[in-house]
């Protein structure tokens, strides 16, 4: 039974580098858009019996790209797939996992439902925002860490001063992976956000005088919590080169104006997001193509994914 692998528009340059790493071809398919934007999906070969791999990223445009997803993964069951899995790097919607003032929709939770309406009977997903989504999945959900391919790809920036700093309480367990990984010593920045887009920084727990601190997050979206963490830190008397790690590289809004603007010396991202080239800041893209193709492939052999499964 060959293993097929279908991609989205979202990173179809990703989806591209997974086959590679499979060894298939990347699967035909048509996207287009009715006059009235309405979304046609249409499978351009037989999927009969086969197990679907799907690999889209839900970023921005989110909505455009979860219904890809869900598009394709609809067609695919009423074509004959024999198994559905989406490949999803950066899940949209993770960070709805709450109501906070209560007459809010719950996102993440209805994200998930809409995964088993559409026949997809597992999921793959990086660096989740809030690792609690697997609770609100009715279907598998294998949480994958890109720290590894990121790590090793900062490591030959480190200094011997060199600092790991969580840029909030809630990046913590992340931020202690990465420091167990590079050897280095952990400060914390405690936040306060304001808005979607504004955060205030209340204290450092830590010590980050006279080092380069390595700020580590998730995601860089609006950059507010990155370029707020770094002002605090250069108060605090750490040194103004900054290096920063964050798996999924966003960039909306302000945020390439924000970080121009900062003394960061490099920007490392995965490539679970399909960024623009933003030629004035500095960014270095690794690829995790292969712990992708690597779970494909293990899910495919019906092998364990422990040792790439993050766990917390």
């Amino acid at each position: 039974m060959d293993i097929l692998i279908f991609s989205g528009s979202a990173n179809p340059s990703l989806a591209r580098a997974i086959a590679d790493c499979v060894g298939v071809a990347l699967g035909q398919r048509i996207l287009t858009r009715f006059p009235d934007s309405e979304l046609h999906v249409d499978i351009q070969q037989s999927v009969r019996g086969h197990d679907v791999y799907l690999v889209q990223s839900t970023s921005p445009p989110v909505d455009a790209h979860l219904m890809e997803l869900l598009f394709l993964a609809d067609a695919c069951h009423r074509a004959g797939a024999r198994r559905i899995a989406a490949i999803v790097p950066y899940f949209g919607y993770a960070r709805q996992d709450r109501r906070g003032r209560g007459r809010e929709a719950v996102g993440a939770r209805i994200t998930c439902d809409l995964f088993a309406a559409a026949h997809i009977e597992r999921a793959v997903a990086v660096d989740l925002h809030t690792p609690e989504l697997e609770g609100f999945m009715s279907i598998p959900l294998e949480h994958l860490s890109a720290i590894p391919f990121l790590a090793g790809a900062a490591a030959p920036m480190l200094s011997g001063d060199s600092v790991v700093v969580a840029p909030d309480l809630g990046g913590v367990k992340l931020a202690e992976r990465y420091a167990r990984s590079l050897n280095l010593p952990l400060a914390v920045v405690h936040k306060a956000r304001l808005s979607g887009h504004e955060v205030e920084v209340r204290g450092i727990v830590g010590d980050v005088a006279g080092r380069a601190p390595v700020i580590v997050d998730d995601m860089v979206s609006t950059a507010g919590t990155v370029t707020a963490a770094l002002r605090a830190l250069i108060e605090a008397g750490a040194a103004p080169a900054a290096l920063v790690v964050a798996t999924h590289g966003l960039l909306v809004g302000e945020a390439v104006e924000r970080l121009r603007t900062m003394p960061i010396r490099q920007i490392v991202f995965s490539d679970t997001v399909s960024a623009s080239p933003q030629s004035s800041l500095p960014i270095q893209i690794t690829s995790i193509a292969p712990l992708l193709a690597e779970a494909i492939k293990r899910l495919h052999n019906e092998q364990s994914l422990s040792d790439l499964i993050v766990h917390q």
